[in-house]
Order: structure tokens, then C-alpha cells, then sequence
């Protein structure tokens, strides 16, 4: 535990508000208000499906996500080997821009950087 948890870990209210943050079990928390919610998503079995579709849409975002940044990173990786092949053939870096979809200066970035 971090020291600045652990200085919040006594009978004072705020004390006792960072041990509810920190409770797994509903009873267990000190205030009844906030031991509402973790309950019901808990113990209750609409809010155990609630909760099951909640952690099944932020795993189909990050899914979904995690697909478009690969989609992303293999497009630039796949432009920067055309701009090379493009600029070995002769081509300007105004013409490679233009073919391939990126600016200029991204361009040229891709070909003066060192290989490796």
C-alpha cells in the first residue's frame, strides 16, 4: 500500500471513506450509502447481468479499439515501404505525398530517417 493510502487508514471520516473506496464487499464499508451500488451489482441478479454487460461492452471497445490501432500502424507501415519504393523510382516526395495520403513532411521523415 502507497504511504499516501496508508495516512488516510484511520477512524476519521475520511479515513473511513478510503476504506470503503478499497472494500471488495459490500459489507464491509462503513457508509450504507455507497454500500448501495456495490451490493446490487454484487448480490442482486439484474444488477450481476447489468454489470456482466458492462465488462462485455468495455472489452468490445477495447477489442474494437485495439483492431483500429493495428489497422492504423499497418496502413503507415505499409505507406512509408510505398514511399520509399516510390522515391527509389524517382518520384518526388510532393508526388509520394500525394499518391500515398500523408503529408510532406511525414514524407520526408520516412525518408531520411536511418534504417534500423
Amino acid at each position: 500500500m502507497s504511504p499516501s493510502r496508508l495516512e488516510y487508514q484511520d477512524d476519521s471520516d475520511i479515513g473511513k471513506l478510503m476504506h470503503d473506496f478499497n472494500c471488495t464487499s459490500a459489507d464491509d464499508m462503513n457508509f450504507e450509502i455507497l454500500a448501495e451500488k456495490p451490493r446490487y451489482l454484487k448480490e442482486n441478479p439484474k444488477g450481476v447481468s447489468e454489470m456482466c454487460k458492462v465488462m462485455e461492452d468495455l472489452r468490445d471497445e477495447s477489442y474494437a479499439e485495439g483492431r483500429a490501432e493495428g489497422y492504423a500502424e499497418g496502413r503507415e507501415e505499409q505507406a512509408q515501404m510505398t514511399a520509399k519504393n516510390l522515391y527509389e523510382q524517382g518520384l518526388t516526395i510532393e508526388q509520394i505525398a500525394r499518391t500515398i495520403g500523408f503529408s510532406m513532411d511525414t514524407v520526408e521523415k520516412w525518408l531520411t530517417q536511418k534504417a534500423g
